[in-house]
């Protein structure tokens, strides 16, 4: 990455998220590469989690230093110290919410700005970038998150976090129009488009005017979010295939009496690989052990701890993943995972799953229905649908938007990192 960080011609696009982030750069050729975050003891990636763990140690006697980690790295540290260290997460969602200006962390006053400043230079620093020699593009909502929420003053805090950070140009582009970039450069009119963005905790439907000869080439029409997508899919086959065999439908006892279930939110965490992480505390452990004594079936019990405690959080996800895309592409298939003492082969239909995502489909229908209620069009005025995002390619998903709006309306680009790549891509237009 030396020649990255030399270059005083760096083009990124952003896509800074809820739940994850993602960084595009644009090569030599003008081409969109997306950068590979790499943590200690953890697998690279293309996308990085969007939390912060803050922490201090003595640089000098009486002169604490404030000390960060991002992604991973920041479960990592917040597990070595969880009394002394502080992990912030969901920071997007305060952008627009004009009741949170600033916190105490660590005994110092902090915006919101500064929170997102730091988790972005240590994002930088992570790939090798220098942001004072960067022209970003970075993505934002149509619409924050938040009951009240304020858009155009959530755009100047994301605008103004950059700015701390060290980033010099900054320009702000809407995240369904990035995804629906190269889409949209085969356009040749008009044309009123839905574009579905599923990402991995959140998806959004947005409704947008595409004209190619306009200044601004998008404009919003309508818009609705829910706050379900990939990772949800993950948590209905971990619900149905894994939990059962970590304890979730036994039983314990206190002090001999009736048979109680095993608390419920230990099996809701193993949803979230960052949350499963957080159980990693001697507390929880020692609660775990507790259930487990007088439990029906212990040895379910101490499997979860061997989970936790071996953090097999990515692990059992990238399992659970694989499955997932092999019922994209086939009618059935095998979950296999296997750790110490727990041994799954499980074999799944796509008709199971299906079954399993029934409610969550539920959902995003009604979440377009009310995107075109906003827009005051009906679906027969929707030219062009783009759908983007690894949960699109999953079969029941596509069918809800070619039974809306038709087959030939319906497009794909499903990667995960569409959006920072379109992002990218607007950056070098």
């Amino acid at each position: 990455m030396s020649s990255i960080t030399s270059s005083r011609n760096v083009r990124l696009g952003i896509d800074f998220g809820t739940t994850n982030t993602v960084v595009v750069l644009l090569d030599a050729d003008g081409q969109p590469q997306p950068t590979r975050f790499t943590f200690p003891h953890h697998p690279p990636d293309e996308t990085c989690r969007t939390l912060l763990c803050l922490w201090q140690e003595e640089a000098r006697p009486g002169q604490p230093a404030l000390h960060e980690a991002i992604g991973p790295a920041a479960i990592d540290a917040y597990l070595e110290d969880p009394a002394e260290s502080r992990l912030i997460m969901s920071m997007k969602s305060y952008l627009a919410q004009a009741s949170f200006r600033q916190t105490r962390l660590l005994g110092r006053i902090m915006t919101l700005e500064m929170m997102i400043a730091r988790f972005l230079t240590c994002l930088m620093r992570t790939i090798q970038v220098d942001p004072a020699h960067v022209t970003a593009t970075v993505g934002r909502p149509v619409q924050f998150a938040g009951e009240i929420a304020d858009n155009d003053f959530g755009e100047q805090r994301l605008r103004d976090s950059f700015r701390a950070a060290g980033f010099q140009h900054v320009n702000i582009a809407l995240e369904p129009e990035a995804a629906g970039w190269r889409f949209a450069q085969r356009l040749t009119e008009p044309a009123t488009v839905l574009v579905a963005d599923f990402g991995g905790g959140t998806s959004d439907f947005s409704i947008l005017r595409f004209d190619p000869d306009a200044p601004h080439r998008a404009i919003p029409l309508g818009y609705a979010g829910v706050g379900i997508a990939g990772d949800q899919f993950d948590y209905r086959i971990i619900d149905r295939v894994i939990a059962p065999e970590l304890g979730r439908s036994t039983t314990y006892r206190v002090m001999g009496g009736q048979p109680l279930p095993v608390p419920a939110e230990w099996y809701a965490s193993l949803g979230h690989w960052h949350r499963l992480a957080l159980m990693r505390t001697p507390q929880t452990l020692r609660n775990i052990a507790d259930v487990a004594r007088t439990a029906a079936e212990p040895e379910k019990l101490h499997a979860l701890m061997n989970l936790i405690e071996d953090q097999q959080g990515q692990a059992l996800y990238r399992a659970v993943g694989a499955a997932k895309r092999e019922l994209s592409m086939a009618d059935r298939t095998t979950l296999t995972y296997d750790h110490r003492d727990i041994h799954i082969s499980r074999n799944i239909t796509r008709a199971e799953f299906e079954s399993w995502i029934a409610p969550d489909l539920i959902r995003f229908d009604n979440a377009v229905e009310t995107a075109l209620e906003r827009a005051s069009l009906p679906a027969t005025a929707i030219d062009r649908v783009f759908l983007t995002g690894g949960t699109s390619f999953v079969p029941a998903v596509r069918d809800l938007f070619i039974r809306r709006f038709g087959r030939e309306r319906v497009d794909m680009g499903g990667e995960f990192v569409s959006v920072a790549e379109g992002l990218a891509l607007m950056n070098a237009a």
